[in-house]
């Protein structure tokens, strides 16, 4: 099979195709024809090498974090699912690989493909709408009737999270560029503040949740609209103490990340704030849930473009300018 692969850790954007084994899977796993893989600002960083210290590979790596398939086998002890089935995932962090023609997937990481969504628009759903999940669930614990800001909301993010968070009663509230005012405000946002135009600093106040995708710089305006014991979880602006004890790291990546995130966790204290960081994890049952919610309310992902798999670089350099509208695609 064809593989999108790195021989090392570079800078430059040039991934090989290469002829590789189709994977053997194990007893818990199955083996997914790709559909559709999404391309993410993750797989620039796993390139690149910036994730290292959270998830290291061996070389070469074939890279991809999501997807959308059919099984073509399964393993002995697979008890869900079947050859036939439509199915995505965000593969789990120490097996990526989704820009290649076949994955090996553990089925605790996978869910049945909703069915308002075709393979490319499934395809752009797993990574965003579980980071947008775990980020509210299980480190916001956010509860209704709450104030939510998600400063750049208009992207592939926003999509999701948007849709995820009206279904937990919060008051969602998103910035922008004002092409994406009407898209988001009619998938439920309540509020949009175009950046250009408005500074969210000078107009919110007393808010509840910050879901940070902007990184390390708007850190400090973010942190200034939360009332106090309020909680800001950050998608990009780096890993702290706190960070390396849930992901129950060693010691020294505990010392080190203390030391990385002691600037922002100085912040979050001085507004008397939580500052957390997310790095997204695979969970099959909690993408269960949100196939649920995506055929319930017939979410649609924000599509930017698609790509064939041979054009796997262009589509990584679309995503590395950060100008895209939406997820970035790679076909099968």
């Amino acid at each position: 099979m064809r593989a999108a692969q790195i021989q090392k850790y570079s800078k430059k954007i040039q991934v090989e195709l290469n002829d590789v084994n189709i994977p053997h899977i194990n007893s818990h796993e199955v083996l997914v024809k790709v559909k559709a893989a999404g391309v993410n600002p993750l797989d620039i960083l796993n390139l690149n090498g910036s994730v290292r210290m959270i998830a290291d590979y061996k070389l070469p790596l074939t890279l991809g974090n999501e997807l959308s398939g059919v099984i073509e086998a399964i393993g002995n002890d697979v008890l869900n699912f079947k050859v036939g089935d439509p199915v995505y995932t965000r593969l789990s962090l120490n097996k990526i690989g989704a820009f290649a023609e076949y994955a090996a997937v553990n089925e605790d990481a996978l869910s049945i493909m909703p069915e308002n969504l075709s393979f490319i628009e499934a395809a752009a759903v797993p990574l965003t709408a579980l980071t947008a999940y775990q980020a509210l669930h299980d480190i916001l614990r956010a509860q209704p009737n709450r104030k939510l800001f998600i400063p750049g909301g208009t992207g592939g993010f926003g999509a999701m999270a948007i849709p995820i968070a009206k279904s937990m009663g919060l008051y969602v509230i998103t910035s922008g560029s004002e092409r994406g005012r009407s898209r988001t405000l009619s998938i439920g946002a309540d509020q949009f503040i175009n950046y250009k135009a408005e500074n969210y600093a000078n107009i919110l106040s007393d808010i509840d949740y910050v879901i940070d995708t902007l990184g390390t710089k708007e850190i400090k305006a973010e942190l200034g609209i939360l009332k106090p014991q309020g909680k800001l979880v950050s998608l990009k602006a780096g890993p702290n103490y706190r960070f390396a004890v849930d992901n129950h790291f060693p010691m020294w990546k505990k010392a080190l990340f203390s030391l990385v995130g002691a600037r922002l966790d100085s912040l979050a204290r001085k507004n008397q704030n939580e500052y957390h960081f997310l790095f997204v994890q695979a969970n099959g049952s909690q993408l269960q849930e949100i196939t649920k919610l995506v055929e319930k309310e017939n979410i649609k992902p924000s599509i930017d473009s698609t790509y064939t798999f041979g054009d796997i670089n262009k589509a990584l350099i679309k995503v590395s300018t950060g100008h895209s509208q939406g997820k970035v695609i790679v076909t099968f």
